[in-house]
């Protein structure tokens, strides 16, 4: 599947290229809550979640003292913009 441009939002990208964008950069899609997906690396582990109004994602136990780190990323960023900000890490 040819995706369409990293420069282009979101939230004009089909649903389907979204979640094979996802597969692409490792992430597995939570079989309970098909919204979500979970990614893990060598120094840190996300839950993704495709919310009504943008990307939510948390850092797991990624925070001071091990907390959770919530950032949400709205769907008017590129795809490339929000690749960028979210799997660089916490």
């Amino acid at each position: 599947m040819t995706l369409t441009s990293a420069d282009t939002p979101l939230y004009n990208h089909p649903l389907p290229e979204i979640e094979e964008w996802l597969r692409r950069l490792g992430c597995q899609q939570d079989p309970k809550q098909l919204h979500c997906w979970y990614i893990e690396r060598p120094s840190w582990k996300a839950q993704l979640c495709l919310e009504i109004e943008d990307l939510t994602v948390i850092y797991l136990q990624s925070g001071e003292g091990g907390r959770n780190l919530q950032r949400s990323f709205k769907y008017a960023l590129s795809r490339q913009d929000i690749e960028n900000a979210v799997f660089s890490g916490p």
